[in-house]
């Protein structure tokens, strides 16, 4: 197995999982909230989405997937076009609304796909490129696209759990 396709297996599971977790929910189940302050569903999924999309298309070299291809349009949720949700106060989790998981998960596809014709031509080499140069030590490539894959499945995980939650009530 190479280095390309074992980041490719890992951004795999991460969309294994994001369509597993929104799989015929409502749109109410995905902007359900488990306790106030607490992140939906839709918001989770939205929001490591958009990460992947920052970070990779960063490192890639490329435009995001957000807005290159229109979501930033066709989601016309009411936030700026750069906004990943880092760091999202309760009341901008709320503006992630409106969603189906169709939405979701056809945004988490593109990016996927642009991660995956990304990851794919990778050798190892390339993994001690770096990226970010504003971390001490600065943060490489390979560093980089495991910190995505990490903060992905945290989400997802978080997602499914907030799921959980939903269903026992």
């Amino acid at each position: 197995m190479d280095v390309g396709e074992v980041f490719e297996d890992a951004f795999s599971r991460v969309a294994e999982e994001v369509h597993a977790v929104v799989e015929g929910l409502s749109i109410e189940r995905l902007e359900a909230r488990p306790g106030p302050g607490a992140n939906s569903i839709a918001w989770l999924v939205w929001h490591l989405t958009r990460v992947q999309d920052d970070h990779v298309a960063d490192v890639a070299g490329r435009r995001q997937v957000w807005t290159a291809e229109g979501w930033h349009e066709r989601f016309a949720l009411p936030l700026p076009a750069e906004d990943t949700g880092f760091g999202h106060t309760s009341a901008e989790v709320a503006r992630v609304s409106g969603l189906s998981g169709e939405q979701l998960t056809g945004y988490y596809d593109a990016v996927h796909a642009r991660t995956v014709d990304y990851v794919r031509t990778l050798a190892p080499d390339d993994l001690d490129r770096v990226v970010d140069t504003a971390w001490d030590p600065p943060v490489t490539l390979g560093v980089r696209l495991v910190s995505v894959i990490g903060d992905d499945h945290q989400h997802v995980g978080q997602a499914a759990y907030v799921r959980g939650l939903l269903e026992a009530r």
